[in-house]
C-alpha cells in the first residue's frame, strides 16, 4: 500500500496509523459491498496478504471495527461480522438522538445566524436523491447532522458523536435493511427552517428525526 513517512516522536506509530486507517476503510468498504456477510469470518492473515502488509495494522483496524460493534472476536476463531438488525439500531440511534438534541440546543444561535452549512447539505442531498446516487445520499445525510454537531462547538460532544461511526451505521442501515434515505430528506429542510426561525423545539425535532430511522427500518421488516 506504499511507503509511509516517518515521524520524529514515534516513527512506528506515525507510520502505522495512516495505514491502519486505510485498512479500516478497506474493511468497511468490503462490509458495505457485501464481501463479508453477517456471521462470516474476516481472516486477518488473508487480509494482510491481500494488502501486502503485516498483520499488526490489520489487527488494529479490526479492533476499531469491534469497538463500533461491526465485528466480534470469537475465541479460537478470530473476527467475524456481527449479525446486524433492528435490535442493534434500537440501541445505537437513541444514543445518537440524545447527542444531537444537545448539539441542536447548543448550535441553535449560530445556525439561526448562518444556516448556510445546512442549506448546502440539503441541496446536495436533494440532487443525490433525484440522481438516485445512494452513496451521495448517505454522505450528505450524515454531513447534515455533522454540521449541526460541529456548530455546537463542543469537542467532547463531537468526539462522542463521531465515535458512534454514524456514517458507517447509516450506510449499513441503507444496504442491509434497505432503508430509504430520500424519504427522510424533507425532514432536513424542515429542521433547517426551524434553526433559521429560532424554533425552540428544533432539538426535539432533530431527536425525533433520528429516532424515526429505527421506525422506518422496522416498517421494512
Amino acid at each position: 500500500m506504499g511507503d509511509l513517512p516517518n515521524g520524529a516522536d514515534d516513527p512506528a506509530s506515525l507510520a502505522r496509523n495512516p495505514l491502519r486507517e486505510q485498512i479500516r476503510r478497506f474493511l468497511v468498504d468490503g462490509l458495505l459491498a457485501g464481501r463479508w456477510k453477517p456471521g462470516e469470518r474476516i481472516v486477518e492473515r488473508r487480509v494482510a496478504v491481500e494488502l501486502g502488509v503485516s498483520q499488526a495494522p490489520v489487527r488494529e483496524a479490526l479492533r476499531e471495527l469491534e469497538a463500533l460493534r461491526l465485528i466480534e472476536s470469537v475465541p479460537n476463531k478470530g473476527a467475524r461480522v456481527r449479525a446486524f438488525g433492528i435490535a442493534e439500531m434500537a440501541e445505537i440511534y437513541p444514543v445518537r438522538a440524545g447527542l444531537e438534541l444537545v448539539a441542536a440546543e447548543l448550535a441553535a444561535p449560530r445556525l439561526a445566524e448562518d444556516p448556510s452549512p445546512l442549506e448546502r447539505e440539503v441541496a446536495a442531498l436533494q440532487r443525490a436523491s433525484t440522481d438516485g446516487d445512494v452513496e451521495a445520499q448517505i454522505k450528505h445525510s450524515v454531513d447534515f447532522h455533522r454540521e449541526i454537531v460541529r456548530a455546537a462547538r463542543n469537542g467532547v460532544l463531537l468526539h462522542t458523536w463521531e465515535s458512534l461511526g454514524v456514517e458507517i451505521w447509516t450506510a449499513l442501515s441503507v444496504r442491509w435493511l434497505d432503508m430509504e434515505l430520500h424519504a427522510k430528506a424533507a425532514d432536513h429542510t424542515a429542521i433547517t427552517e426551524a434553526f433559521r426561525h429560532r424554533d425552540p423545539t428544533v432539538g426535539r425535532m432533530l431527536s425525533d428525526h433520528v429516532h424515526n430511522y429505527v421506525a422506518a427500518a422496522r416498517d421494512k421488516v
